[in-house]
């Protein structure tokens, strides 16, 4: 038996299960912790900051294998990192283009890890996918992971990225509506039970598609990140976790004033349509034992500033909206991160408190030094989010 759907028809289809539907999912144990808290690994040259200062960061493989098995030795939830597609030299200087593809790169990284959350970054509208191949990809490093694999859904907001396979880009607000009927029909595959068919208005089609085996808590974690009303919309239909940027810009004061309001506005889209969402913020983490310490690093970085490209990663005819807040003449810009947090481990925990009291949900942690730092926060920062209440 196959179930035809023509379309338009997608509209109004019943809810479908999600891995917080089910109190044993890998999802559902980690969101008992009052602040999730991920990595947001450096698979690309340069990591998040525009400077040439000596450091370890690396975007190879063993590199981030080896922060990845440290962030879960250390109790992290998550892990997942960026997909870009760019031509030659990248944006320029220390962002040379050098970049793992995160689908492949997290796929390898599942049987290497034994509770940690991996994400896959994956351009959905471009490229080879179809939803029936990431319906059975998906499936299948859900089961080998046991629940703990999940996608970060991207849309493409450069132009260069759409171009290099061959289309214009697709206007803003249609990328959204064109995702979420993928979306729709990937977790109809996760989902049912007859085959399944399905012609829209993508240039893909569906005939009699079935996919086995079904995920093992409803489907897989979905995540996106967005700050636009069409991009917040649809986090609020299908995310299980939404990654945010500060709409004042990366200056942690200024980030604090805004957030509120911010996520409030995130979750409320959810709420709207019956659901949940957790909010999921990247800070970049400068943290050293003394406050003083740990300007001097900042300062440094910002002394051995990469000007080789002076847009970073809005180069390329970029339209998207999370980084209109960014200030072009922010003389820390080059530390990169959505937001700065900088001091001793005392005051780096103040903040995360506050950016909780904002209402974020979560935390997606840069650092300059990936493998060094890494260390450092388990050891000087770890213990006293323990003791703040933010980490059991």
């Amino acid at each position: 038996m196959s179930i035809q759907h023509r379309p338009g028809s997608i509209v109004g289809l019943p809810k479908f299960a999600a891995p917080t539907d089910f109190a044993e999912s890998p999802l559902s144990q980690a969101l008992k912790q009052p602040l999730l808290l991920g990595l947001f690994l450096p698979i690309q040259a340069g990591g998040w900051t525009q400077s040439t200062l000596e450091r370890s960061t690396d975007w190879r493989f063993d590199y981030n294998k080896a922060l990845t098995l440290k962030a879960e030795e250390l109790g992290f939830d998550l892990v997942f990192a960026l997909s870009q597609w760019l031509p030659k030299g990248g944006y320029g200087g220390v962002f040379d283009g050098q970049a793992l593809d995160s689908f492949v790169s997290i796929a390898a990284l599942a049987g290497l890890t034994k509770k940690i959350m991996l994400i896959s970054t994956m351009h959905v509208l471009y490229g080879p996918w179809h939803p029936l191949h990431l319906a059975k990809f998906g499936a299948t490093l859900d089961h080998i992971t046991g629940g703990r694999w999940g996608i970060n859904v991207v849309t493409g907001h450069r132009a260069v990225e759409h171009e290099m396979f061959g289309w214009p880009r697709i206007e803003h607000d249609r990328r959204y509506e064109l995702a979420a009927e993928f979306l729709e029909v990937v977790q109809r595959l996760w989902s049912d039970t007859e085959n399944f068919s399905f012609e829209g208005e993508s240039s893909w089609k569906l005939g009699g598609g079935f996919v086995t085996p079904k995920p093992n808590f409803g489907r897989p974690i979905l995540v996106n990140a967005t700050g636009s009303d069409a991009g917040i919309a649809f986090a609020g239909r299908y995310s299980d976790i939404v990654f945010i940027t500060s709409p004042t810009g990366a200056d942690i004061d200024s980030a604090l004033q805004s957030l509120p309001a911010h996520t409030k506005r995130v979750k409320d889209a959810a709420i709207d349509v019956g659901r949940t969402v957790r909010t999921l913020l990247n800070p970049m983490v400068i943290c050293r034992p003394t406050e003083k310490e740990a300007w001097e690093l900042a300062e440094r970085i910002v002394a051995h500033a990469d000007h080789r490209s002076p847009q970073g990663f809005q180069s390329l005819n970029s339209d998207a909206q999370a980084w209109k807040g960014r200030d072009p003449q922010d003389p820390y810009r080059a530390i990169g991160g959505n937001i700065r947090v900088i001091g001793s481990p005392e005051q780096v925990v103040d903040q995360f408190v506050k950016l909780k009291e904002a209402g974020v949900d979560g935390l997606q942690l840069s650092f300059f030094d990936f493998r060094d730092d890494l260390e450092f926060f388990g050891s000087h920062v770890l213990p006293l989010m323990k003791q703040a209440g933010l980490r059991h």
